[in-house]
């Protein structure tokens, strides 16, 4: 029999007291077999929350940012709702952004937006927000969810937070992201109309240009009706689409091809000011 001395004793009695505190089943194992663990590797922090949180800052300083983003989800994990939790939040929100871990910013800068909207930093996280769903918009080739999710995102920063220094590029990149959208429209609406299925071409074109009438794809999405509605032989409607595109883009090539393509039919532009597409045009701006 050994004999077990009174500091071993002790030992086991801290041992003890951290298993009971463990609520998981792995942990409470390991100090079961491990009595001198060092729980600082299972992952918990055990600082108070200015510590944590200063760790954190210094780890952002020193470019550890996902130990910086580690320092920080552990503060709100065992401090929620303090005003350290609401601060690590928002740096939380940052050191994921820049990690380019962009779902975990999204979830994070979310949770901070749904506790703390009048805050001081919330047209910032939201902000964050909009630039991580930003950040994973693919080409126009694929699916494009994150642009709406980018202008739904972007809007509220434009929307809530008016004064914000930072609308100003919101609405930059929700251009970006309709122009996106956009692209994505024409490039269906091409397909179709290289198989010759006009209507259902027409139908792409027509969102772009009700839609998104102020996207670097307007000028094509008007060209492209011409082509489909002349190939079709509804020549009004033909004839105002090159009607509207000349009024806006005089000097543009697509209404230059447009206008060669009438003249081959005996046809030039000409408005019909009951149709959707001259309704549309008024909503165009020049240049845009």
């Amino acid at each position: 029999m050994y004999q077990v001395g009174s500091d071993i004793v002790k030992k086991a009695a801290r041992v003890a007291s951290i298993c009971l505190m463990m609520s998981f089943a792995g942990v409470l194992a390991s100090c079961q077999t491990d009595p001198d663990i060092d729980i600082t590797k299972l992952g918990v922090e055990t600082d108070p929350p200015e510590v944590l949180y200063n760790q954190g800052l210094a780890n952002i300083k020193a470019g550890n940012m996902s130990e910086a983003a580690r320092k920080f989800d552990a503060v709100d994990a065992q401090h929620p709702f303090s005003d350290w939790s609401r601060k690590s939040l928002v740096m939380s929100t940052f050191t994921k952004y820049r990690l380019g871990r962009y779902n975990e910013a999204i979830a994070t800068g979310n949770r901070f937006m749904s506790l703390y909207p009048e805050a001081e930093d919330a047209d910032y996280v939201q902000y964050l927000v909009g630039l991580s769903h930003w950040k994973q918009i693919p080409t126009v080739t694929q699916d494009q969810r994150s642009s709406v999710r980018t202008i739904e995102a972007m809007q509220r920063v434009v929307d809530n937070y008016p004064n914000s220094e930072y609308v100003e590029d919101a609405q930059v990149k929700m251009r970006f992201a309709r122009d996106q959208l956009a692209g994505k429209e024409m490039q269906v609406g091409r397909y179709y109309l290289e198989r010759k299925e006009y209507l259902a071409a027409v139908s792409r074109f027509r969102t772009v240009v009700e839609q998104y009438p102020n996207t670097n794809q307007i000028e094509e999405a008007l060209a492209r009706l011409v082509e489909a509605y002349f190939a079709m032989g509804v020549v009004q409607e033909a004839q105002t689409a090159a009607a509207v595109l000349g009024h806006n883009y005089p000097d543009s090539q697509w209404y230059a091809d447009s206008y060669k393509l009438l003249q081959s039919g005996g046809l030039e532009p000409r408005e019909n000011s009951g149709s959707w597409i001259a309704r549309a045009g008024r909503n165009l701006l020049i240049g845009s």
